[in-house]
């Protein structure tokens, strides 16, 4: 399937050809439509009306034009949908929406608010063919609708989530699940806050397994790279302890001094600006008042948690050490009120606008004079 993809679209024009034109220099993006049984279709399109995502971008939908006329009624969108294989040469508006079908046949009929393996296919295929199209250089960024891991797993594809297939896809081990919030209120900092995850997908029990001290100094690595490109600048990164009250010594476990604070300490020398392990309840308020401008946490639930109570639909989901921009929306799949029309497309907006700064700021960073 990826083989006959890549022949498919062997006519698109070179790397570097076309992503940025001398008369339109925004960056192309591609937003993949997520799982058709959930909400993704419809944030798109909601989204792809919003004047301001195409100020930032050019952006290209991979996914089944079926699923996305459907959203578009859904929301009562004026919207005319075209389909193309060459996302340079794609002409988007707020009121044409341009998409490639990620496979040749038609949509698959698929019932809303239900696990389908159908659905899981009909995601995965698009992960596929978007992150194609970002590793050759065709699109700037990857924008990602959330899809539904059991319908990923019923359709035969065994990941925990996005951010191990895109790993896989992308040939790296090294990768991290961030979390991130743009400047404003609640936040006090002017660059937002991002949070890393040291272990995500598992269960509770599972974590002393994979909390390790390189595996914490490689996240320390990574939020430093991400954050110091959306500050724009030097940033501080705070290191959560994993124990209550940073484990008091030892009194309520050892983790804090046997793997957290010899990976802070290793960053240290490395010269991060970097401090920890310090309790969580405390860390993330004053990563809230503007102290920390990146917080590495320990497990799945101590990042998600504060960040979607400071802004559930303003969280953006990026993925730390792939080769490629991907960005996506902080929630899920919501099945319970998808076909609705009642979707907030908020995440995904603002999941847009960051793969625009990031591909804006990587461009700078790729440019002989260091100025885009």
């Amino acid at each position: 399937m990826w083989e006959d993809r890549h022949e498919r679209l062997s006519g698109i024009e070179e790397p570097g050809e076309g992503i940025m034109s001398p008369i339109d220099e925004r960056p192309i993006i591609a937003i993949t439509t997520g799982d058709p049984a959930g909400i993704g279709p419809e944030i798109v399109a909601a989204a792809w009306s919003d004047p301001t995502v195409h100020e930032v971008c050019r952006p290209v939908v991979v996914g089944y034009s079926e699923f996305l006329r459907r959203a578009a009624a859904l929301r009562r969108l004026q919207l005319q949908i075209t389909c193309c294989d060459e996302p340079a040469r794609a002409q988007p508006s707020p009121e044409t929406l341009v998409c490639i079908p990620p496979g040749s046949d038609r949509a698959p009929a698929v019932q809303m608010g239900r696990i389908d393996p159908k659905a899981g296919q009909a995601a995965y295929e698009a992960i596929l063919l978007g992150t194609e199209l970002a590793l050759a250089e065709k699109v700037d960024a990857l924008v990602t609708a959330p899809i539904n891991k059991e319908a990923l797993h019923a359709a035969g594809h065994r990941y925990p989530g996005h951010t191990e297939l895109l790993a896989e896809l992308c040939g790296v081990s090294q990768v991290g699940m961030v979390l991130y919030l743009g400047p404003g209120a609640p936040l006090k900092g002017p660059a937002g806050l991002a949070i890393v995850h040291v272990t995500l997908h598992m269960a509770m029990k599972e974590i002393f397994r994979h909390l390790t001290a390189e595996a914490i100094l490689n996240k320390i690595r990574l939020i430093y790279d991400l954050t110091r490109c959306l500050k724009n600048g030097a940033p501080r990164i705070g290191v959560c302890a994993l124990n209550p009250h940073a484990g008091e010594n030892g009194l309520f476990g050892n983790e804090e001094n046997l793997l957290i604070t010899p990976a802070v300490r290793r960053a240290q020398d490395e010269g991060l600006p970097v401090e920890g392990p310090v309790a969580a309840d405390a860390l993330m308020v004053q990563a809230r008042d503007g102290r920390f401008d990146g917080v590495v946490a320990m497990y799945h639930d101590q990042g998600h948690i504060t960040l979607k109570l400071l802004g559930m639909h303003r969280a953006v989901n990026i993925t730390a050490g792939l080769p490629i921009i991907r960005t996506s929306v902080a929630h899920g799949t919501a099945f319970d009120i998808a076909g609705q029309g009642k979707a907030n497309p908020g995440s995904l907006i603002e999941a847009i606008r960051v793969a625009a700064l990031l591909a804006r700021h990587r461009r700078q960073s790729r440019s002989p004079s260091g100025t885009a």
